[in-house]
């Protein structure tokens, strides 16, 4: 046997004992994590990735507003069997310190007016305090939407397998097809409630390549189970993006001028003026005099 075939021996030797082998439960697995980690308590968090950008205060407060209709969230919740975006938003959000985040969800609202109701009913002990004029108001609104996602951007197989050729090309080809890319692309817009004005708005974008050939080359039995540990789920990705756009959207949000409007102002007619057919002014033209009466 060759040092090539003894090589290639060794390697599906080890991937099998991989397969047989049974580990303990662990906690906090890196492996199954996203990028929105850790926890977030008020101003304190604990294990955020290190790649999330921060403020040194709060810039308001802002609710978190999901197109539930939209195209791209039947894909996110039918065919990727993700939850709402923003759950994770709402984690690196508050973790950035940027904005204080307040409830504006169905279910949350709903919980919210159920706790009122039970307290108009008298059945709460006293000194419940869920009187009027408690809620805080959104000062923004954030809201997320997916671009772009793809779940296998394209495979190298028959190039590896043409590369090399002879008798190895299938093998290497097999593996090559597994090597799947899976992309997303994601927006953020943050509006103003009070005016309606869009204050900022941004994208952001990840990618991770995958890994998953040995269980079609070697079959379904022993290595082919490593399939399930090698395959990184596109919700991984889809938070990566998410994360990016918020980023980017924090550091222009750290430079913030308001834009303005020279003359009238926001909401006053704006520059590139029109014939609105308005009456003319009274004082643009002297009014004509009638002429003399006779005598």
């Amino acid at each position: 046997m060759n040092s090539a075939r003894l090589s290639l021996a060794v390697a599906v030797g080890a991937l099998f004992l991989t397969g047989c082998q049974t580990t303990d439960m662990q906690m906090g697995s890196q492996s199954a994590k996203t990028v929105a980690t850790g926890s977030a308590a008020g101003t304190a968090s604990a294990n955020a990735s290190g790649s999330l950008e921060r403020c040194a205060s709060p810039l308001g407060t802002v609710s978190l507003i999901e197109n539930q209709s939209a195209g791209w969230y039947t894909i996110l919740r039918n065919e990727y069997r993700l939850p709402p975006t923003a759950n994770l938003l709402r984690l690196l959000v508050q973790q950035s310190n940027c904005f204080v985040v307040v409830e504006r969800g169905a279910a949350g609202m709903n919980a919210m007016g159920r706790e009122r109701d039970l307290m108009a009913s008298g059945e709460m002990r006293q000194g419940s305090n869920f009187g009027r004029g408690q809620m805080v108001a959104s000062d923004y609104g954030l809201s997320p939407e997916i671009v772009f996602s793809n779940s296998n951007a394209g495979g190298m197989g028959g190039g590896l397998g043409g590369l090399v050729g002879g008798r190895y090309s299938g093998v290497l080809a097999a593996v090559g097809g597994n090597l799947q890319t899976k992309e997303a692309s994601a927006l953020l817009t943050l509006i103003d409630n009070r005016s309606g004005v869009q204050v900022a708005a941004s994208e952001g974008s990840a990618s991770k390549t995958d890994f998953g050939a040995f269980g079609s080359v070697f079959g379904s039995g022993g290595a082919g189970g490593l399939g399930g540990y090698t395959n990184t789920a596109q919700g991984k990705v889809i938070s990566a993006a998410f994360m990016d756009a918020f980023n980017q959207m924090v550091v222009s949000l750290r430079n913030y001028k308001a834009q303005t409007v020279q003359g009238q102002g926001l909401g006053g007619g704006g520059r590139l003026g029109v014939d609105g057919g308005a009456a003319p002014s009274q004082t643009s033209a002297p009014a004509e005099r009638a002429p003399a009466r006779r005598k």
